[in-house]
């Protein structure tokens, strides 16, 4: 279902180690809530509709802006891909230094490997900084 005001999760990977999960909605009168939401954070993932590309715009600049790492996750509907991977890139404009992967939202083995994707995406940009 789509998101109207914030979503918040908590996963438990081990005993000391706890992800918190924000999602918030992509439309303007949402993102006075973005910084907030984004203090302490890892990384982020931008959910991205194929049908509606135009809308991620804004995440990825802001995530940009911030340094703070991102993945793009297309959402596949149904498991249907409709436009390459690198179509979307380009749309977006971002660089290959992005992860862009695909998933489904509303499938939890899907979500969990989005989850994945950043935090070895996050972790990857930490070791070549040291």
């Amino acid at each position: 279902t789509t998101t109207v005001a914030m979503d918040f999760g908590r996963v438990s990977l081990d005993e000391d180690l706890i992800l918190y999960l924000f999602g918030t909605p992509g439309q303007y009168r949402f993102w006075f809530m973005w910084d907030d939401i984004v203090r302490g954070a890892i990384g982020a993932i931008v959910l991205a509709d194929t049908r509606r590309l135009a809308d991620c715009f804004a995440a990825v600049d802001y995530f940009e802006q911030r340094q703070l790492p991102f993945v793009v996750g297309v959402n596949c509907f149904d498991g249907i891909l409709r436009h390459s991977i690198e179509d979307v890139r380009e749309a977006l404009q971002i660089s290959q230094a992005v992860p862009i992967i695909t998933c489904d939202a509303r499938n939890r083995d899907s979500t969990k490997s989005a989850l994945i994707a950043v935090v070895e995406h996050t972790m990857s940009r930490a070791a070549a900084r040291t």
